[in-house]
């Protein structure tokens, strides 16, 4: 079973970009051929500044490779390394109805934000498309918020299937429920859009400051606390063990302890989750090679798979 998955390299991880897709991406290695990229073509919807791409881009293989990505057990490498992602992205594109990208939501709900309607933000999709099923995919773990996005793959091969015969298998999502949306400091879904984000390597000071700044109601320490739509209790849920989620939630229903209390227990428990991934990241800092190894090898394998799917679609549409 061949797995793929990617991630922008827009700015700093987020305990949204851990728990919903790099965790998930770790613990599928075990399963199958798992492939993941940085996909720095499609942040050029958003970022323009050069230097800070690739700058972004070094940053993100650093977190990822430290956030558990193996490199004997998977292959990782740079979107761009693999040009003909692109020309299966126009290939895609000439089938693709321009009704069913007009009723994607990210574009819908980017282009609200004040994002510029361009046609590379338009046509996202079809380059997500193109980077599934040029490694022929079988499984896509993706967030809630891109599900739509992997039925468009779906739609989209369908339609080529459908004008050139059997080009391309149909992958299917892998959607966690328990951590498809992790809230942010605001209690809406974690976004660097909403600026309510967590970063998964924040300093210990900064970490702290974020956690005890999350709002909470004017209930008092001796009354019971509301747990439903909870930010605290969603947040630890996360990095806590079944027993001490239930104490803290217990906590809440019994009073008699503050939010400030709770708080604290929070950043305890986040700031201890990921102390292997920071000592993990210092180890990748101290040899500054191992990073340009990792991506240039991953480069070669991606390739070696995308150049026979690629054969068979030039031979279909004609080239």
């Amino acid at each position: 079973m061949r797995i793929l998955s990617g991630i922008q390299p827009t700015g700093t991880l987020h305990l949204g970009n851990y728990f919903g897709m790099m965790r998930p991406a770790v613990e599928l290695q075990e399963r199958g051929d798992a492939f993941y990229f940085i996909a720095d073509l499609h942040a050029l919807t958003t970022v323009r500044d050069p230097a800070a791409l690739r700058a972004n881009s070094r940053e993100l293989a650093i977190d990822f490779l430290a956030c558990g990505i193996d490199p004997s057990r998977s292959v990782f490498f740079r979107q761009s390394d693999v040009p003909s992602v692109t020309e299966l992205a126009w290939i895609l594109s000439t089938v693709t109805p321009m009704g069913l990208l007009e009723r994607c939501h990210g574009f819908k709900d980017k282009t609200a934000r004040g994002m510029a309607a361009s046609h590379g933000l338009f046509a996202y999709p079809v380059l997500m498309a193109a980077d599934i099923l040029i490694y022929d995919s079988d499984l896509v773990p993706v967030g809630r918020d891109q599900k739509q996005h992997l039925e468009v793959t779906r739609d989209i091969a369908v339609k080529i299937n459908e004008t050139y015969g059997e080009v391309f298998k149909l992958p299917k999502p892998d959607i966690r429920d328990d951590t498809a949306i992790v809230p942010g400091l605001d209690g809406a879904k974690m976004s660097k859009s909403y600026h309510n984000t967590i970063a998964i390597f924040e300093s210990e000071a900064a970490l702290k400051k974020k956690i005890m700044g999350i709002k909470t109601d004017s209930t008092p320490v001796e009354a019971p606390k509301p747990v439903e739509d909870s930010v605290i209790l969603g947040l630890y849920r996360l990095v806590a063990s079944e027993a001490d989620f239930r104490a803290m939630e217990g906590d809440h229903l019994a009073g008699g302890v503050g939010y400030g209390d709770l708080k604290k227990r929070l950043f305890s428990g986040i700031w201890e989750y990921f102390a292997p991934q920071r000592a993990r990241r210092e180890e990748i800092f101290s040899d500054p090679e191992f990073v340009d190894r990792v991506l240039a090898e991953g480069a070669v394998r991606a390739r070696a798979a995308a150049d026979p799917v690629m054969s068979r679609v030039r031979a279909a549409v004609g080239l």
